[in-house]
């Protein structure tokens, strides 16, 4: 099954803009592939406002949220994969969703290969070698 979590963002993001308050969002910029204003990175954190007024294109997909907006003055694309997203909550009284902390995927372990049992003879004192096995 897919994941809920965008689901969540986009029910969470909804209801909060129903009940006049502000969504703010809490992302983890460790994660690849995030794409924010590094100026405003605080211990690999950044709270963005995605309220209407402040965003343009403001898109939610199953995979990732972006944006356009200003930051400074400068105005920037904004791209986050939907797993460093760690929360949806209103600014006025923290309601919303926080979400536990996703792990990164991590590439397959490589395969493990068994020792060559020939030339397994380690006489003390003499140095290891390497030898190349077709």
């Amino acid at each position: 099954m897919t994941s809920q979590k965008p689901y969540l963002i986009r029910a969470i993001h909804e209801w909060l803009l129903d009940n006049a308050s502000t969504p703010y969002l809490l992302v983890n910029t460790d994660h690849e592939g995030v794409q924010v204003p590094t100026d405003f990175v605080r211990d690999s954190r950044i709270v963005l406002n995605i309220a209407p007024d402040a965003v343009r294109d403001l898109n939610i997909s199953n995979d990732w949220l972006s944006f356009s907006a200003r930051f400074a003055g400068k105005p920037m694309d904004i791209f986050i994969p939907i797993i460093a997203v760690q929360a949806i909550y209103s600014k006025e009284n923290n309601e919303g969703m926080f979400f536990p902390e996703e792990e990164m995927p991590t590439p397959p372990p490589p395969p493990k290969t068994e020792p060559s049992t020939q030339n397994n003879t380690n006489k003390s004192g003499s140095r290891p070698s390497l030898k190349v096995v077709k």
